[in-house]
């Protein structure tokens, strides 16, 4: 089970709020950006358990998630990152993985580094 720092309460009210932003056509303010990030990566941690995966959103946040062979010392093998903008239209079904990847916005190099099976996470609306 992942480690939860982000309440439930408070990470749904900044991932809605920053989804709203964002459809208005403004940016999300920098603290609701971050706590709509790191909860949206800790519940993919929880959905798909493991530590061959390691997703990065910088500045923002990183996990580990997906079942599979660990790693323990330097890169890991299976690396996804992307900007906060994208990994949030990702997790909310406003983006898709596989365009998102073939644009360039999402960087995934490794076997594993496939998280469609997992997104969305939210549906836009909840």
């Amino acid at each position: 089970m992942a480690r939860r720092r982000v309440p439930a309460t408070d990470g749904e009210a900044a991932l809605r709020a920053a989804l709203a932003a964002t459809a208005a056509g403004t940016k999300p303010d920098r603290n609701t950006l971050a706590t709509a990030v790191r909860y949206s990566l800790e519940e993919l941690a929880e959905r798909a358990p493991g530590n061959s995966v390691e997703v990065r959103v910088p500045p923002f946040g990183v996990t580990q998630c997906v079942a599979g062979p660990r790693h323990t010392r330097g890169t890991p093998p299976n690396v996804i990152e992307t900007d906060a903008a994208t990994w949030l239209g990702l997790v909310s079904g406003q983006q898709s993985w596989n365009e998102s990847v073939q644009a360039g916005k999402v960087a995934a190099s490794g076997l594993r580094a496939n998280l469609s099976e997992w997104l969305p996470l939210f549906r836009a609306g909840q």
